[in-house]
């Protein structure tokens, strides 16, 4: 008899903390390694968020909370989406989880029946495709070109659903391209899903306050109101806040959903750290001078990244609205050989030459579902990006 269940045949390890722990792994071995893998910014939390945490651990808010959160933290998350995106949401329409997977992996597995669909525009955030599948889900993936921005048109989704889609998954900005809908954007796929009652809709906002050059990004219920009922809107700490390890996702849903995403939260990992959950209230309720610089200093990184990519010999990489990648095509640089002799093949290769031979770790598109192109994180420092952009180019030139 097996140990291992066959369900976790279903789902394999996340790519992009592999390629993050190898780059770790030949650092501690001695190698020059910049690593460009990772999806976390390299600010610390903002003084006042810790200091909040430091209150909370004084004053003893050290126990449980509610599964769901604590009231106070509820009540600033409904402020947020109020304040930011005009959605009302009650406080017990809310939920609070161990960041922003849990969310994903609550809904999912409190909806999907086996053989549910669930539509992923790709290149999507790797975590997706898995939690549908260990839900005994399927995963049903569009192409969003680059041609078209990475996003999803509303043509492309009317075509791929079927009766048995059970979700929309959307994440904007994109996690690995930095794609972002704007209201505009969002109004032709409101207008599809408005034709197909049964379709739910989860959107991960995520990088919602890292967007650049004054886009206005915006979310499917702020576009269309009528969606609410059927609408999961996640966000979190741990971009924006700089709040990584801290642990915080939350979203807003119809009741009925979040009491079972409440249930099977209860008989998980019950309410994520309540110190936690008292830094976030500071998060969500006090100034966000933070994210202004954090914001106007990604700006600058992406703008460098993007014009010392285009200058590398066979990559093509587009500019992105939001987030904090840019995903660069490879295409030019197939079937090339680089300058210890691996030939290039697909992302794979490429990226794998990348960090034996340069010493820069990035993450292959096809860990995204989407061949041919890279992930390149520009949240850490500037002198650490333009160096590690001078390797790439320096890989680049030397293919022959």
């Amino acid at each position: 008899m097996d140990l291992i269940a066959a369900r976790l045949n279903r789902i394999s390890p996340s790519q992009t903390i592999a390629i993050s722990t190898k780059a770790r792994q030949l650092k501690a071995a001695g190698r020059d390694i910049i690593s460009l893998s990772a999806g976390e910014p390299d600010f610390d939390t903002p003084a006042h968020i810790k200091q909040a945490a430091i209150a909370a651990i004084e004053r003893g808010d050290t126990k449980y909370t509610d599964v769901a959160g604590t009231l106070a933290l509820r009540q600033a998350v409904a402020a947020k989406f109020k304040r930011d995106s005009n959605i009302d949401y009650k406080p017990e329409e809310i939920i609070v989880s161990t960041g922003g997977k849990q969310v994903i992996f609550n809904a999912m597995l409190a909806t999907i029946q086996a053989g549910d669909e669930a539509i992923i525009p790709t290149p999507c955030w790797v975590s997706y495709p898995d939690i549908v599948q260990l839900a005994e889900g399927k995963p049903v993936f569009v192409p969003c070109s680059q041609n078209h921005g990475f996003k999803l048109r509303a043509e492309d989704l009317e075509a791929a659903i079927t009766p048995n889609t059970k979700w929309l998954i959307l994440n904007s900005p994109s996690n690995p391209t930095g794609a972002a809908y704007s209201a505009e954007d969002l109004r032709p796929i409101c207008d599809v899903l408005l034709r197909h009652p049964n379709v739910w809709i989860f959107t991960d906002d995520i990088y919602e306050k890292l967007t650049y050059d004054g886009f206005k990004g915006a979310t499917i219920v702020e576009v269309e109101p009528a969606l609410r009922d059927r609408t999961v809107t996640m966000n979190g700490c741990s971009k924006a806040y700089a709040m990584t390890g801290w642990r915080i996702g939350f979203a807003g849903a119809p009741l009925k959903l979040i009491k079972a995403m409440d249930k099977l939260q209860s008989q998980s990992t019950s309410n994520t750290s309540s110190v936690s959950q008292a830094a976030a209230v500071a998060a969500l309720n006090g100034p966000e001078d933070d994210i202004e610089i954090m914001r106007n200093t990604y700006r600058d990184r992406r703008d460098l990244v993007v014009a010392m990519l285009n200058d590398a010999p066979g990559l093509t990489c587009s500019t992105p609205e939001g987030a904090f990648y840019v995903f660069p095509s490879i295409h030019g640089c197939i079937g090339k050989t680089t300058a210890a002799g691996t030939k290039i093949t697909d992302d794979e290769t490429f990226v794998t030459a990348l960090l034996d031979e340069q010493g820069v770790a990035t993450v292959h598109g096809s860990a995204f579902v989407y061949p041919g192109y890279f992930r390149v994180s520009y949240a850490t420092s500037t002198e650490a990006l333009r160096e590690a952009c001078t390797r790439i180019q320096k890989f680049c030139s030397d293919m022959k």
